[in-house]
């Protein structure tokens, strides 16, 4: 019985959020994206990438993840030293996965994107001038060459996010991981830091619009040393990688 009136009262509550969402969130987000988008661009070609990226780029995620509303745990931020790099990497449940890496991490971050998004009028060039690393998936020469570019990104304290499984999971659990991250950390020398993004899923799920009020966590692991692997144990790497974000998830993932 108890569990039929929380249904009923969930679905009551979606009911009457849908007018907020529709006349409110969306056209607060598109206008807010757009005005975040033209000022951390000016703020790049009046001062620098790393500066618009701390501001505009937080304040974007922040406060549209108080307006839906989002609520965000951050558990382990003790495990991302000042002034170190990392190759980042997380599981990817939701598009609001980008919010919390981007508004809660702390340090400053460059994405790995792909670079059909260059096309989106001043969102592509923004998201250039900004030192993100567009890569062409369909081309391993060109893909080689673009991370290779990253080098000269992640120095003192600026790094650089991966979401390995390449796209959203529709169900919330983990598809593969893709070997390119670990590469690159094995060939940087850079520690990897795994990052468990648990319950986007429930606030909107991949493919849909059907926004929720919610609370996500983000659990921020010990960094991994690749000096541990080398070029011959690279799946070990991701596998270890993998089931260290996946305990997370059995963590604090709500369960349904």
């Amino acid at each position: 019985m108890r569990n039929k009136k929380a249904n009923l009262l969930q679905k009551i509550f979606y009911i009457l959020y849908q007018p907020y969402k529709w006349l409110f969130f969306l056209p607060f987000l598109i206008l807010s994206t757009c005005f975040f988008v033209f000022t951390g661009v000016i703020i790049i070609l009046l001062s620098n990438d790393r500066i618009a990226n701390r501001t505009t780029g937080v304040w974007w995620s922040r406060i549209n993840s108080y307006l839906i509303p989002m609520f965000v745990t951050v558990i382990g931020r003790e495990n991302v030293q000042k002034n170190q790099s990392f190759v980042i990497v997380a599981n990817h449940q939701s598009n609001l996965d980008i919010f919390l890496l981007f508004g809660w991490l702390g340090i400053d971050v460059k994405w790995v994107i792909k670079k059909e998004l260059r096309r989106v009028p001043v969102f592509g060039y923004a998201a250039e001038k900004g030192g993100n690393i567009l890569i062409d998936r369909s081309n391993p020469k060109s893909a080689y060459r673009s991370l290779e570019r990253a080098r000269e990104k992640i120095q003192g304290g600026t790094s650089i996010v991966i979401l390995p499984e390449g796209t959203r999971s529709p169900s919330g659990e983990m598809g593969s991981f893709k070997r390119g991250p670990f590469q690159m950390a094995i060939d940087l020398n850079l520690p990897m830091l795994p990052v468990t993004i648990a319950n986007t899923k429930y606030i909107l799920p991949a493919g849909t619009l059907n926004l929720f009020p919610g609370r996500a966590i983000m659990k921020i692991h010990q960094p991994v040393d690749p000096s541990q692997y080398g070029a011959d144990s690279i799946e070990e790497f991701r596998d270890h990688v993998k089931a260290v974000i996946q305990g997370g998830l059995d963590t604090y993932q709500k369960k349904e």
